[in-house]
């Protein structure tokens, strides 16, 4: 019997292939004595040990496969093995209690997930995640079971799983994984993220499809409408198909935009750029005509390591990147720490609400060694491309003054050394706080630029982590308190002769394009692979139309009614769509 199961559209892409179940054998814990705790603790060691070789050779495949800001998962993974707060209270509980290893690893480890998992925030949950991923992988090797190695699959296939931690994921290969769909999961959970890297079509968040499929059930994956059709007839198999020729036919249309600029069809010109985390993620840009990059998140230098990057580290990455894209805007996101992001060497105490907490711009002004060592490391890379520096959560004038005097005095050291600098970096700050999107007018006479950074924006302007499943529901882009801030910035911006940039999702959202063009976005900041898909969108877009609805939008009362809205108003003409939609 065919059966039609909703999830959420992580990925986008369809997928045609028999299922193939992803489950792991269940690790059963016993409690016993051992007399020889020396022992027991050198087998425990053992299996540590193992366990570190495997993931070094997964971090290698996904450094290899990914990229590096993915193979940094990874090298977090190392890091648990190698943490004492976690290592020695199961070897003391080994010694002190006289338990086997298993025991003592099971009884340590939940306690650990169990306090990150109620503490209710991004960090918190994936930290969880991690020390549940890496654990498990200790668990098979004491109780010699054999964890599956989805690298083996040799078939097309969906994978079919509860969950698929990112040790999973990395492994998949894309020859014969043409999909996969979850139980749980969200648009930015790691195995997501990893998904649309991989550019595997992936449906997660579905509740029940290990429940509900078999197997080697025959099974349709959908990742642009977000279903998974499970024993289809002959009739819903051609639709499909057809559906998938028609997608990959649109990508390949989209592919001729490559060297296109992004100019809308009544001649208004806007840049698309991309967000990126390591300098491998360029080839992915130039692949996809990007325009410049539009955030360069340095923090991935910082993370999966176990002390400071060092000037000349950051030097060689900065140049590598502002190198490569050969002149074209380089927009780089000084170190933006904390919140959902942590250095276990810096040793920060923790807080109750990090992502309101010491972080970004906070840090670096009171850590200024480390934040002096990356602004060097920038200046000096700066002669090497069209390099822009922006500061991240400035909140008052004064820390993006304070900010800008340290670099002045940086690029002033450097010059008095014999070091070239350019004369030419502009220098911006991120506007991912209510009270700076407010007060845009005054920042806007002192920066070079702002860029809007949706993510944070939208959560702290709505009081709600995206993350917390129980109010996701107001993580609202298209929400008029929203584009009421945004128009507050570009406006801001335009009235001084500045440009204003967005790194956020929503600069990607195809509901929010068009709003943000009538409303005078000059950049627009996306995934690299979303950006031909954009580019396609805006060059069917009219500036001067979208100027006549912007104010009826602004005073709408809904996100719903401006989506709503926004899809009707001739759907082809505006948003470029047909009614077989490649969108969710």
């Amino acid at each position: 019997m065919t059966n039609e199961i909703l999830g959420i559209a992580a990925s986008s892409g369809i997928a045609i292939a028999k299922a193939f179940r992803l489950e792991n054998p269940k690790l059963i814990v016993e409690k016993t004595t051992v007399l020889n705790m020396n022992q027991e603790v050198e087998r425990f060691e053992q299996a540590l040990e193992t366990s570190k070789i495997e993931l070094e050779g997964i971090k290698e495949h996904a450094f290899k496969e990914l990229g590096e800001d993915k193979a940094a998962i990874f090298a977090a993974h190392l890091l648990v093995l190698s943490d004492p707060e976690l290592i020695n209270p199961i070897k003391e509980k080994i010694k002190g209690e006289q338990v086997n290893a298993e025991f003592a690893l099971d009884e340590v480890a939940n306690m650990f997930i169990n306090m990150f998992e109620a503490m209710e925030n991004e960090y918190m949950k994936e930290r969880a995640a991690d020390i549940r991923d890496v654990t498990k992988r200790i668990l098979s090797h004491l109780l010699g079971v054999t964890i599956p190695n989805p690298s083996m699959i040799a078939e097309e296939v969906i994978i079919i799983a509860e969950d698929l931690t990112p040790s999973d994921t990395a492994q998949l290969n894309r020859q014969y994984v043409k999909g996969f769909t979850t139980d749980i999961g969200g648009r930015t959970s790691h195995s997501a993220i990893m998904a649309r890297s991989m550019e595997i079509p992936a449906v997660v968040g579905t509740k029940t499809v290990t429940n509900d499929i078999e197997n080697g059930a025959f099974v349709i994956l959908d990742g642009l409408d977000g279903k998974v059709i499970v024993n289809p007839s002959d009739g819903v198999i051609k639709e499909y198909e057809a559906k998938k020729a028609a997608y990959e036919a649109q990508k390949v249309e989209w592919a001729k935009l490559v060297n296109e600029r992004t100019v809308t069809k009544d001649g208004y010109h806007v840049e698309l750029a991309a967000n990126i985390g390591t300098p491998e993620d360029i080839k992915g840009v130039l692949e996809n005509g990007g325009e410049g990059v539009g955030l360069y998140r340095t923090e991935f230098l910082y993370m999966g390591r176990t002390q400071l990057p060092t000037e000349e580290e950051q030097f060689d990455a900065y140049k590598a990147v502002v190198e490569q894209m050969e002149g074209k805007p380089v927009v780089v996101r000084t170190l933006d720490i904390g919140g959902d992001k942590e250095l276990p060497y810096l040793d920060l105490p923790k807080e109750m609400n990090p992502f309101l907490g010491f972080r970004a711009i906070r840090l670096c002004l009171e850590m200024q060694d480390m934040f002096r060592t990356q602004l060097r490391a920038l200046l000096k890379a700066s002669v090497y491309g069209n390099l822009k520096i922006m500061f991240p959560m400035i909140a008052t004038l004064n820390e993006f003054r304070q900010a800008k005097s340290i670099l002045i005095e940086e690029k002033e050291k450097l010059q008095a050394e014999g070091i070239a600098v350019s004369e030419k970096i502009e220098v911006g700050m991120m506007v991912e706080i209510p009270s700076s999107a407010v007060m845009a007018d005054v920042f806007a006479k002192e920066v070079d630029f702002f860029s809007i950074g949706t993510n944070d924006l939208i959560q702290y302007t709505m009081a709600a982590d995206r993350m917390n499943e129980r109010v996701s529901y107001l993580y609202q882009p298209y929400n008029p308190a929203i584009l009421r801030l945004v128009k507050m910035v570009i406006d801001a911006a335009h009235k001084e002769g500045k440009w204003v940039g967005m790194c956020g999702e929503m600069a990607g959202d195809e509901i929010a394009i068009p709003i943000l063009l009538g409303l005078g976005l000059d950049e627009f900041s996306m995934s690299a692979s979303s950006i031909l898909k954009a580019r396609s969108q805006l060059l069917n877009l009219s500036k001067a139309e979208m100027n006549t609805v912007i104010e009826q939008v602004l005073n709408m009362k809904t996100a719903e009614e401006v989506e709503r809205f926004i899809k009707e108003i001739e759907v082809e003409k505006v948003l470029n769509l047909n009614k077989s939609s490649f969108t969710r």
